[in-house]
């Protein structure tokens, strides 16, 4: 049906968005600006911001009672944001408490939820924030209406599908709808209402899927015909690469509707794929803006975006991809092989994605987006496609894709870039028949850091730049770095650390009282018994006499560092020293045994080979909670994938030996990762290692570990640890039996420590600026080998404007010698001081003097 005529916008908020009162503010100018400018006005809005985790975490609590202090989460984050807002919550959403509260009852009552009432439970989070939203908005504007969003997005049946996918991962018609537009033509001129939800043609409740919101904002502009659709995020727009992940992606200013389908369905995550599809079907521009900049242009996705040039334009990475192998040596003398075999994929309603063929393999990739229930179905699969050839399913690798235009024409100037892959396994090349897309499957590990090589190469130095805007760090500069760094102890301290420099090159400075500070917040964590330092963080003997005043002890990784710490301070307790070598030689527990301290043990293998040596000794376990987190692979030390621990289905055998052998297990301990900004973690681990103590027949002591995350730069937010404290404190509320230890290492000293250098020489290469300083990855190698991003400043500039975009280099004869990446700095000049902040761990400890070039000193002051 032809569509009348619309003056309709659709503009969609996410989580983030709406959860503020200073978003909210942002979102009534933009409103008011698109009404000045003659539009109707139809918000589709999300959740607030983890209301959806936390709905799916009561999915999985409720039927064992354990849901209740999530409502109350719940509950409380709408109170604290209608108080902002200068709302009643009470008054607008008692109904809904008292909804959600009912349906968590029914499942406690009966233990389990179907996925009807998932459906339902799961749109409160919605329903909720946009009833505060539509009341906001009637008090700032006026004349704002809700309306529930199931009265008007109706689930279209799908065939060949689950149950589970009908209820949850709904689809609706994307066809212009007057039942739709006449009911918001009815309802005014500003219409509120869900992303997300929709309802069957029995009325009741589905859901669109994980991301529904913007693909409900995509079906609501064909439905009403609208002029225009913007979905407003936490981001300036789509990207040339995840710039989390790569800081020198840059925004991608124009998009045809092809290229921004191609880049949303291979991993870029500020778009749902399926949301595209609605607005070209109708021509429908789509605006990707960001409602903390709003004055940011955004990427702007229309059919007037294409061009004709040949360009790589994104570079994405999908993790958790599925590989299904399927191998057989006669596949192609059976007629209809291909046909037999996705028919079992079809009956399980698994959605392939890239497709590999060889004379006698073919191998299939599973989107787990696309296919959540593939360990639901698995063994029956495996067992049905078996009876066609040798099934493989290969797990924990990533599709990396280069996408643009036409990308089959200029292969010939990709060869070179394609060296990067060279370290890598690739187990399959897929390049899309409509030339959009060329993906690899690889191994996950390392996959970050060939995503930086790649774009480097492919984006970087593209002769083609109109096609791209600023970085996230030039585009956000005006709110963030500053915020960031408005009390940082280096600001205090300007004058002098620059005196310091007058006589050194390059140095680290360590400042005490930030050490101190961040003792505090740790000791002020009622209901943490012992805190060791990890000493691997930083070994400054200075820096670690520092520590021993605090009163803290010493967690120790190798032999080297028990016998540096006693050497320091022979009266020190050996209660106070804890041991946790990892593959390490017999001689370093014997040692360890020898010297009194607590020496941990994170593999069976020493129990089951050098039992005599522990017999009738008290040890620590380390063991494997089974997952890891972190701010980057390698230090996730965690999961089927970590070096560290005790696996679970080991602890049967570990109690038969330590019964054997009269060996007493005192503590626990276990370590998930670094960088963790999750306030649950801590608590998580507890649970897990109470479970552990319970198999072993009870334990003193359980170590925590540590990986407190700090605000590593101006990107990233901060952990709270009043929000640890307190779920530790239920943790041991429930558990007072044991002491709680922790081994907060770098998050004691890497605020605590920055590096100085001096810049030696400035560049200029086509429209790539260059900063060369005094040292680089022989000093701090944390840039080249994590992908680091570290806050760095001019010193001596530092109240000066950020002027220009400069690569920080140093003077190894390493590409990869890059200490920061399209960072904005003010005019600078040889001899001027670079600060890089949060440098006080894992920096001159892993140093080197590699090309013979000597690593910093080190200071405390």
């Amino acid at each position: 049906m032809t569509k009348e005529s619309s003056n309709w916008i659709v503009l969609k908020f996410g989580g983030t968005s709406v959860s503020s009162h200073e978003n909210w503010k942002n979102i009534v100018s933009v409103i008011q600006k698109r009404k000045s400018e003659g539009y109707s006005v139809c918000i589709v809005h999300s959740a607030l911001s983890g209301i959806s985790n936390l709905l799916e975490d009561i999915i999985a609590s409720a039927p064992q009672g354990e849901a209740t202090e999530l409502v109350e989460r719940i509950k409380e984050q709408h109170q604290r944001l209608a108080s902002t807002l200068g709302l009643s919550a009470e008054e607008l959403l008692q109904d809904d408490f008292e909804e959600l509260e009912h349906i968590v009852k029914g499942i406690e009552l009966i233990g389990e939820s179907s996925h009807r009432v998932q459906a339902r439970l799961l749109a409160m989070g919605e329903l909720m924030a946009t009833k505060l939203g539509a009341a906001y908005l009637e008090q700032e504007i006026g004349a704002a209406v809700w309306m529930d969003a199931r009265d008007l997005i109706k689930a279209v049946p799908q065939k060949n599908v689950s149950e589970r996918a009908q209820v949850l991962s709904a689809v609706s018609s994307s066809e212009y709808e007057p039942r739709v537009q006449k009911k918001v033509n009815e309802a005014g001129s500003l219409v509120v209402t869900q992303g997300f939800i929709g309802s069957d043609d029995e009325g009741k409740t589905v859901t669109l899927g994980r991301g529904g919101s913007d693909v409900s904002a995509a079906y609501f502009a064909a439905n009403i015909g609208a002029d225009h659709l913007e979905i407003w995020t936490d981001v300036p727009g789509m990207f040339s690469a995840n710039p989390h992940t790569v800081p020198s992606a840059r925004l991608l200013n124009h998009l045809s509707y092809e290229e921004a389908q191609e880049i949303a369905t291979n991993g870029a995550k500020v778009l749902h794929p399926r949301s595209i599809m609605p607005a070209r079907k109708h021509n429908i521009p789509i605006n990707v803006r960001c409602t903390q900049k709003p004055e940011l242009p955004g990427t702007v996705i229309s059919s007037d975006a294409a061009d004709n040039e040949a360009l790589v334009k994104a570079i994405s990475v999908r993790h958790d991809i599925i590989l299904v192998s399927m191998d057989s040596l006669g596949m192609w003398q059976q007629v209809g092989f291909l046909a037999d075999a996705f028919e079992v994929f079809k009956e399980h309603g698994l959605s392939i994605d890239l497709v590999s063929t060889s004379q006698s393999n073919v191998t299939v990739s599973l989107d787990p987006g696309l296919n959540d229930h593939f360990e639901d179905v698995r063994d029956q699969f495996e067992q049905e496609l078996s009876e066609y050839c040798k099934v493989e399913v290969i797990e924990s690798v990533s599709a990396v894709s280069l996408m643009g235009r036409k990308i089959r024409t200029i292969l010939h100037q990709l060869g070179t870039s394609f060296e990067v892959f060279e370290e890598h396994q690739v187990y399959l090349v897929s390049q899309a028949a409509n030339d959009l897309n060329f993906t690899f499957v690889v191994e996950s590990d390392q996959v970050d850091r060939l995503l930086r090589q790649l774009h480097e190469q492919l984006i970087l130095q593209s002769g083609n730049q109109q096609s791209f805007g600023g970085t996230w760090p030039k585009l956000m500069e005006e709110t963030q770095p500053e915020e960031h760094t408005k009390d940082a102890w280096w600001k205090r301290k300007r004058e002098e650390l620059l005196s310091l420099m007058e006589e050194q090159d390059s140095v680290y400075v360590y400042d005490r009282e930030t050490l101190q500070k961040y003792a505090g917040f740790i000791k002020d964590i009622d209901a943490v018994d012992r805190s060791l330092y990890a000493m691997k963080a930083n070994d400054n003997e200075e820096l670690l006499h520092a520590v021993n005043e605090l009163d803290l002890g010493f967690e120790c990784v190798s032999i080297g560092e028990v016998e540096k710490v006693i050497e320091l301070f022979p009266g020190i307790d050996r209660d106070e020293i804890l041991f946790t070598p990892n593959f390490a030689p017999k001689e370093e527990y014997e040692r360890g045994l020898e010297l009194g301290v607590h020496v941990t043990l994170d593999n069976i293998y020493p129990l089951q080979h050098w039992p005599k040596l522990f017999e009738g000794e008290e040890v620590f376990l380390r063991i494997d909670p089974g997952h890891g987190h972190g701010h980057h692979k390698h230090v996730k030390t965690g999961g089927v994938h970590s070096k560290f621990g005790i696996p679970r289905f080991e602890i049967p055998e570990v109690a038969d030996l330590i019964e054997q052998y009269d060996i007493s297990v005192k503590g626990l301990h276990a370590h998930i990762g670094s960088g963790i900004k999750d306030p649950h973690s801590w608590k998580d681990v507890g649970i897990i290692l109470h479970e552990v103590a319970e198999e072993l027949g009870g334990v003193q002591i359980l170590d925590l570990g540590g990986g407190f995350g700090i605000q590593e730069n101006e990107t990233q937010a901060s952990l709270d640890i009043r929000e640890v404290a307190a779920y530790l404190e239920q943790f041991k509320e429930a558990h007072p039996e044991y002491e709680l230890w922790v081994e907060p290492g770098r998050f004691l000293v890497a605020t605590a420590g920055v590096l100085l250098t001096k810049i030696t020489q400035l560049k200029g290469k086509g429209d790539v600026r260059y900063i060369g300083v005094e040292t680089g990855m022989n000093s701090f190698i944390r840039p080249a080998l994590y992908g680091a991003r570290h806050t760095i400043v001019n010193l001596d500039k530092l109240d000066e404007p950020l002027v220009q975009t400069v690569n920080i280099v140093g003077p190894i004869c390493e590409s990869g010698d890059k200490l920061g990446i399209d960072r904005r700095f003010p005019e600078s000049e040889e001899g001027d001081v670079v600060l890089l902040a949060n440098a006080g761990a894992y920096g001159q400890v892993m140093s080197s003097d590699y090309n013979l070039r000597p690593p910093a000193g080190e200071l405390v002051i």
